[in-house]
């Protein structure tokens, strides 16, 4: 409950009216992107079906978006064959990767539950601009050299 008060005043600041992420693509485009790169990392492969079933979602609604990912030039898609990142689109989802890793890796340093990370995250990560997200660099650099810091903020945290 305490990170939605700490947060709250940076989600109004940088939150968009068309749900544009801090990266410039819409948070459907990156949560389609990270799903998929972690289905390739982990499979080799990612299906119409496979990530259907990561984001819960139906298989008419992924092909839509992997429809328009393959027009903006993110993925290469092929109808029963499947589909490959492009360049644009690998780098733009390690770059949602490495967003979500940072801010899942410091709010653990605070030493919060999974589930209250996990919910933060989701809600965090397309609404962060790169500033904000490089001082949350800056910082978790510093609690992880500094463990007495660490076990400061942990206690004023609890």
């Amino acid at each position: 409950m305490l990170t939605y008060f700490l947060w709250l005043p940076i989600f109004r600041l940088v939150r968009r009216k068309n749900s544009r992420s801090a990266l410039g693509s819409s948070a459907a485009v990156e949560d389609y992107l990270e799903r998929i790169l972690e289905l390739i990392n982990s499979k080799g492969y990612a299906r119409v079906v496979d990530i259907a079933a990561a984001l819960n979602i139906s298989q008419a609604s992924v092909t839509n978006m992997v429809q328009r990912l393959d027009t903006d030039e993110l993925l290469k898609y092929e109808k029963y064959r499947g589909l490959v990142l492009t360049t644009a689109g690998e780098m733009l989802a390690r770059n949602i990767a490495h967003r979500h890793k940072l801010l899942t890796d410091f709010l653990k340093l605070l030493g919060l539950d999974d589930r209250v990370i996990y919910h933060d995250v989701e809600g965090m990560e397309h609404h962060i601009s790169p500033p904000t997200l490089r001082a949350i660099e800056r910082l978790t650099a510093q609690l992880r050299r500094r463990p007495a810091l660490r076990a400061q903020l942990e206690t004023a945290v609890a």
